[in-house]
């Protein structure tokens, strides 16, 4: 009975993410990005600094590649890269997650590719130096957004919701919806001057079967949470939460370069 309840448990999972493909649909492009390069910091929940970090993206023939990277002190590294078009919808194209280093329980490295639908997950415990891989493919709906959510939620339109989806790797992938809708406004200072900020949550939309899996096995993935400047051209603010899977709550937020004679600033609260 044990071994039909669990068959029954998946079968009910991927009915739930079929059903979930089918209501979802791409997000419109607004505003078209192009070459950048931005200053980041990575803080605990508390402000305290973690970790630096820089933003990069450039664009060729037509498809976009942008790739966060954030250097800890101790020498760890997470990088996450993706590359994505933009003509009338956003479109995942490639996506890769590295993360290496003492400050992560183990090392990981993950690559998934839309044409094809292959990925690959490979894991080194540093607990014991067990090395994990997993490859396979996957059947991706137009909407996924793996290293793509903070440009989808930055170009909604003021007020709107939407539902997407990502593919969480835990490391086993799976196809998770997201739903990202407004809740409030937050006054902020840019420099001196006042602004204010969307707040969005990004609620995964587990289902009840595959929230009673994932709470078994002690992987339920905690909300999100962005903040949009909503002028009349959008800018990205703060992100709160896991960079990766089992993960810290984090804090990513801009940072601006200085000289080294300046006054240090008091930490961010």
């Amino acid at each position: 009975m044990r071994l039909i309840a669990k068959v029954a448990i998946v079968s009910l999972l991927f009915l739930g993410a079929e059903m979930g493909t089918l209501m979802a649909a791409p997000v419109r492009v607004r505003f078209v990005e192009g070459s950048l390069h931005g200053f980041l910091s990575l803080r605990s929940i508390d402000g305290k600094l973690v970790a630096e970090g820089d933003l990069l993206q450039v664009v060729h023939d037509g498809v976009a590649e942008k790739r966060m990277k954030f250097q800890f002190k101790d020498g760890s590294v997470l990088e996450e890269s993706v590359a994505f078009t933009q003509e009338t919808v956003y479109t995942m194209q490639s996506y890769h997650l590295l993360q290496r280093g003492p400050i992560f329980a183990e090392d990981i490295e993950i690559s998934m590719e839309r044409a094809t639908g292959k990925y690959s997950v490979n894991t080194k415990s540093h607990k014991d130096g067990k090395e994990t891989v997993l490859q396979g493919t996957l059947e991706l709906p137009p909407d996924v957004y793996n290293g793509l959510i903070l440009s989808v939620v930055k170009d909604l339109p003021k007020g709107a919701s939407e539902t997407v989806h990502f593919v969480a790797f835990t490391p086993e992938p799976r196809l998770i919806q997201l739903a990202m809708a407004p809740a409030g406004e937050q006054p902020v200072l840019v420099g001196n001057l006042a602004k204010t900020a969307i707040h969005y949550e990004l609620k995964p939309q587990l289902g009840i079967w595959l929230k009673l899996f994932a709470t078994v096995l002690g992987r339920v993935p905690p909300d999100e949470h962005v903040w949009i400047l909503m002028d009349d051209v959008p800018a990205f603010v703060r992100f709160e939460g896991p960079l990766y899977p089992t993960g810290p709550i984090w804090r990513i937020q801009l940072s601006s370069p200085r000289w080294p004679n300046d006054p240090v600033s008091s930490p961010v609260k």
